[in-house]
């Protein structure tokens, strides 16, 4: 058991979690690692259905937040705290104000890893993108003892911080299920961002775990319009698509070096 381990991942919109890092929650949960989720968004503009039906934003945010708590319970996640803004609009959120919010969740918490995504946002995502940012200047922030949370907390310092990423045969896989994953953001088409297997610097093995992450994903039901296609593949691909997580290691104060980990926690568990 690793009781005394802390895993954090922080997020833009419920989902982000069960889709993009189930698999790693629910190995480390079964391995005793405590597990906390930071969302910065209640998905408030996720709606998948036609507009007359549309319950609004905040209804629809009562809605994917209910989701978001029923797939933590699945993944096993410790806690669930949210920062409280609005889907969409969270890369206008002053930035002061949410990596303090940050902050005082991770000084609460005191993780030894932090998870989020990679700063393309893995398809352009505005508020994915916002969130990476964030998140990377309160880990900074959250060991600066000249710096005061909104609660008065300790300082702490994260030991790694590692981003989400993708293969260009995952991205493939899911462009087969949901289509051309593109966002038109300011002109401008925004499109997946595969990396090379070469920029990977982490694989966790996560093959034990796919019927969980299929679980959770399920228990987002405002959004299977959208996921139904990809519940529904057969139990041979859905394995194979969730047998691994790749990560990028933005930084670490424990180890380093070219060869590929297969622990979020190498470096930490030997100190």
């Amino acid at each position: 058991m690793n009781a005394s381990l802390k895993l954090m991942a922080i997020f833009a919109h419920p989902d982000d979690e069960s889709l993009g890092v189930g698999g790693t929650i629910a190995r480390y949960v079964a391995e005793g690692v405590e597990v906390h989720l930071v969302t910065a968004t209640r998905g408030e503009r996720g709606w998948f259905g036609d507009e007359a039906s549309n319950p609004g934003l905040e209804a629809l945010g009562r809605i994917r937040e209910k989701e978001l708590l029923a797939a933590a319970k699945v993944l096993g996640i410790s806690s669930v705290s949210f920062l409280d803004y609005i889907d969409g609009d969270l890369d206008q959120a002053p930035p002061q104000e949410a990596i303090g919010r940050i902050v005082s969740h991770v000084r609460r918490v005191r993780p030894d890893v932090v998870l989020t995504f990679g700063s393309d946002g893995a398809y352009g995502h505005p508020d994915h993108i916002a969130i990476s940012q964030f998140t990377s200047a309160a880990l900074l922030r959250a060991c600066d003892g000249s710096f005061t949370d909104a609660e008065g907390l300790e300082p702490h310092a994260v030991s790694k911080l590692y981003h989400m990423c993708n293969t260009t045969e995952e991205f493939r896989l899911y462009e087969s299920i949901f289509g051309d994953l593109v966002m038109h953001i300011d002109g401008v088409a925004r499109r997946s961002s595969p990396v090379p297997d070469w920029y990977i610097t982490t694989k966790i093995d996560t093959s034990a775990y796919w019927t969980v992450v299929r679980s959770a994903v399920a228990c987002h039901r405002s959004q299977l319009p959208g996921y139904e296609s990809l519940l529904n593949l057969p139990d041979q691909t859905l394995s194979t698509l969730w047998s691994h997580e790749n990560y990028y290691r933005a930084f670490s104060t424990v180890n380093g070096g070219r060869r590929l980990e297969t622990d979020l926690f190498e470096g930490i568990r030997e100190a």
